[in-house]
Order: structure tokens, then C-alpha cells, then sequence
């Protein structure tokens, strides 16, 4: 599918409806700057807000836009089966690349619903099957020998690992074929889930800074760990500051700085509290991103 940085794209807002050009400004800017994938639809894309019409027009706008310069692939996730294999299908049908399947969410399930769940899905479509674990998120987490019986389904092709426990992520690689992919979820986390022996990242600090997290994946890659660790650290305290709030309420304020979106959100969420901004910004002109 990929390997290194891949972005968790966000889904820009003017007026309350999608705002389609501000998208593709987004995805240009993405791979102009050395992005390896799209992630659409996901956490930071807003998804659980959009209806299925706008669902659509985002993976459209996506799939045109992107021209099959880097692998495309929606977020289809929902806490009901029925629904998850509805939005795999439709991205199947739009030209998606691959899919990231989140854990059923609020109603939550055992181990055994996990493993029933993305069967079902995994066998509605022919694109390669990512699955997203991300238990502070959803309640549940997908254990490892969960994650070895499902890695036993063709194409269930590799984890997008958000659960911030190391030794989890060690015993998966410990146990999967040596051909199961697993990215790390969170942008703290890129050089501990590589040391794991992971693939990248499916990452947030990419919306605003893609090509330093590129090269952090490339260092790590071609054994220039000393170079990896530095990019680490060096974003740190903006890793910190787009998580300050929840996700992506920082990150789409710090597009807007860079003026590339709207800074609107859908409720639930709110605009970022303005103490939270001015930290925000101070980091990124300290970096020299704006």
C-alpha cells in the first residue's frame, strides 16, 4: 500500500458545506511535499459528520484531484457492520486504492465481534483492508492474537496501530507474517513503532508539516537513525500542541494560519480555545512554517 508518511487528511469547511477547492489545495500541497498516501474520511477528515452525499464528493474530489500519484484510502468505519460494508463499498466503486477500518465504537464488541466484523467487510470488497485501533478513541482495543487471526484474511493487508502501548505492537510483529504492515497512529510514536519493525505512519503533523515527516520515515529507512531522532524531537512540542485540544480542531487552526482553509469545524467540535492558539502559532513560526 504505502510505505512512510501518509497523511490523515483533513476535511475543510466554509459556509457549513464541504470546501472542495480548499480540499484540493490540501491534497497538491501533500504531494508536492513528498506525501506517500491520502487517508480520507478519517478522525481528522470528520468523517462521523458527513452524510453519504458528502462522503461521495470527498472521495471524488480525492481521487481526481490525486490522479493516482499516491495511493488513496478512505476511512469506512462505523459501529455498525452493515454500514462499514455500505461506505467500503462505495469507496470500492469511486476508485479508492484501500480502506482504514476502525474498531466499532460506543456499543462496542468482544474480541470475537472484532473478528466477525471485519471478515464481513473484508469479504464485501476486493481492496485491500486496513484496520485502525485506537482505543482511546472507540473503547475498544484489538488484541494481538486478534490481530493474527484477522491477518489471516487475504486481504487484510496491515494495522494502522493508535494505542500507544509498545509491547502490543511488538508481540503483533512478533507474531503476523513478516508481510503484515503496521503504521503508527500516532506522530509520537513514529520512531518506536519503526524500531517494532513498522512501515511509517498514517499521521496528523503531516497536514501541516509533510515533508519533515517524510524525511523523519526516510532517515529512519536508510539507517540514518541519528537524523530520524532529531526530526522526532524536533517536532515534538508541535506534536504535543495539535493534540492539545482534540483532534482536529488544532490542526485545521493551523491550516487556516497557513491559510489554506476555513477554520470551521462541525459540531461537536469548536474552534480552538484562543491561550491553545497563540501557543500554536508561536511554535509554528519558531519552526518557520508560517
Amino acid at each position: 500500500m504505502f510505505k512512510g508518511a501518509g497523511v490523515a487528511i483533513a476535511t475543510p469547511f466554509k459556509d457549513g458545506q464541504i470546501d472542495i477547492p480548499a480540499f484540493e489545495r490540501l491534497i497538491d500541497f501533500q504531494i508536492q511535499n513528498d506525501i506517500q498516501a491520502l487517508i480520507v474520511l478519517g478522525t481528522t477528515g470528520e468523517a462521523s459528520t458527513l452524510g453519504e452525499a458528502e462522503r461521495e464528493a470527498v472521495i471524488k474530489a480525492a481521487v481526481a484531484k490525486t490522479n493516482k500519484r499516491v495511493p488513496i484510502i478512505i476511512g469506512t468505519g462505523s459501529n455498525n457492520t452493515e454500514v462499514a460494508i455500505k461506505y467500503t463499498k462505495q469507496a470500492e466503486a469511486l476508485g479508492a486504492d484501500g480502506v482504514l477500518v476502525v474498531t466499532p465504537y460506543y456499543n462496542k464488541c468482544t474480541q470475537k465481534g472484532l473478528i466477525q466484523h471485519y471478515k464481513e467487510i473484508a469479504k464485501s470488497t476486493t481492496l485491500p483492508v486496513v484496520l485502525y485501533n485506537v482505543p482511546s478513541r472507540t473503547g475498544v482495543n484489538i488484541e494481538p492474537q486478534t490481530v493474527v487471526e484477522l491477518a489471516k484474511v487475504q486481504n487484510i493487508i496491515g494495522v494502522k496501530e493508535a494505542s500507544g502501548n509498545m509491547s502490543q505492537v511488538l508481540e503483533i510483529k512478533r507474531l503476523v507474517p513478516a508481510d503484515f504492515k503496521i503504521w503508527s497512529g500516532n506522530d509520537d510514536n513514529i520512531l518506536p513503532i519503526y524500531s517494532c519493525g513498522g512501515d511509517g505512519v498514517i499521521s496528523v503533523l503531516a497536514n501541516i508539516e509533510p515533508k519533515g515527516t517524510q524525511a523523519m520515515c526516510k532517515a529512519f529507512e536508510e539507517g540514518n537513525i541519528k537524523e530520524a531522532i532529531r526530526l522526532q524531537v524536533h517536532y515534538k512540542k508541535l506534536i504535543n500542541l495539535i493534540f492539545i485540544e482534540v483532534n482536529p480542531i488544532p490542526t485545521k487552526a493551523a491550516l487556516s494560519v497557513m491559510g489554506y482553509i476555513e477554520n470551521q469545524l462541525r459540531l461537536p467540535l469548536t474552534p480552538m480555545e484562543e491561550e491553545n492558539m497563540k501557543k500554536l502559532v508561536e511554535e509554528m513560526k519558531y519552526l518557520q512554517i508560517i
